[in-house]
């Protein structure tokens, strides 16, 4: 069985579990994941501090927080945007929040103007990325643990350090995936 095939596997049974285990179980898989990243170590936990950070920021401001529904993704540096916000000047400040970062390599500013979205419409974006991680975990040649899926109003936005036939293949699961408006890469390329 494929090491990432494996790591999934491990990962699905830590959420089924309860208690101590759980935590030590979680800390098992996340060295597992961690392993199979194309990123380094410290980028990973680089990621996490970016996105840390700036949520930390978002919400100690409020009036941005109270007025925005914003997802932070950092994948090797590049920083993705999405969510919504009712003016181009806060839509700009959440970005400026997020450049802030000193490991800031690049940021996409996927924000639309536009009210919160809803509930229902998340939700339908949260299904959306779980079929298309099942889809990918599936699919032979691909680590789906070097791509990540982040779902918007229906747009499927993919970051990864991957190969450009793996891109595609990437790229042709996702778009055969019901729900799924349109395509982003966000991919940085090996070759």
């Amino acid at each position: 069985m494929p090491k990432y095939k494996f790591t999934l596997l491990l990962l699905l049974s830590v959420m089924l579990l309860q208690g101590c285990a759980t935590a030590i179980i979680t800390g098992a898989a996340t060295g597992a994941a961690v392993a199979t990243d194309r990123r380094t170590t410290g980028m990973v936990i680089d990621d996490q501090g970016i996105e840390f950070s700036a949520y930390r920021t978002i919400r100690s401001n409020k009036e941005i927080h109270d007025q925005v529904h914003v997802n932070i993704t950092s994948y090797n540096g590049l920083v993705l945007l999405t969510g919504e916000t009712p003016t181009e000047s806060l839509r700009q400040q959440v970005e400026d929040i997020a450049k802030n970062h000193s490991k800031v390599r690049r940021t996409f500013n996927e924000i639309i103007i536009a009210a919160p979205s809803s509930l229902p419409s998340r939700s339908s974006d949260t299904w959306i990325t779980s079929k298309i991680k099942a889809k990918l975990t599936a699919e032979r040649g691909i680590n789906p643990l070097s791509v990540k899926v982040v779902t918007e109003h229906g747009v499927v936005y993919l970051m990864g350090i991957i190969s450009r036939a793996e891109a595609n293949t990437v790229v042709a699961v996702v778009s055969q995936s019901a729900g799924v408006q349109r395509v982003v890469k966000l991919f940085e390329y090996t070759d």
